[in-house]
């Protein structure tokens, strides 16, 4: 016997066709912090003027703050290089001026 629209409905056997303009909200639609640029980034930036910032995201970084989102994984991995980087140039020039 044939199945007919109305019996494949009433089965729920169907499937639900969304509308392209009906967007829901996801969870990386809303912006990141710091005038959109992340925290990560943020401090990357500000830690040429103030190299405490670097520490500031080393800290966030491997507290594993990005889990929250995962977009700030990149900004905070960048300051925690420069951190480093910065660490090893201050104690090469202490070095250098002690001996």
């Amino acid at each position: 016997m044939p199945v007919h629209m109305d019996q494949n409905h009433e089965r729920g056997n169907y499937t639900i066709i969304r509308d392209p303009e009906d967007l829901e909200a996801g969870i990386y639609d809303k912006p990141l912090p710091c005038f959109g640029c992340g925290i990560g980034w943020f401090s990357f930036l500000l830690g040429f003027a103030f190299p405490l910032m670097w520490y500031y995201a080393t800290i966030l970084y491997f507290g594993n703050y990005y889990r929250k989102d995962p977009r700030e994984r990149a900004g905070l991995a960048a300051s925690a290089i420069a951190a480093m980087v910065c660490s090893v140039a201050v104690v090469i020039i202490v070095a250098s001026l002690l001996l």
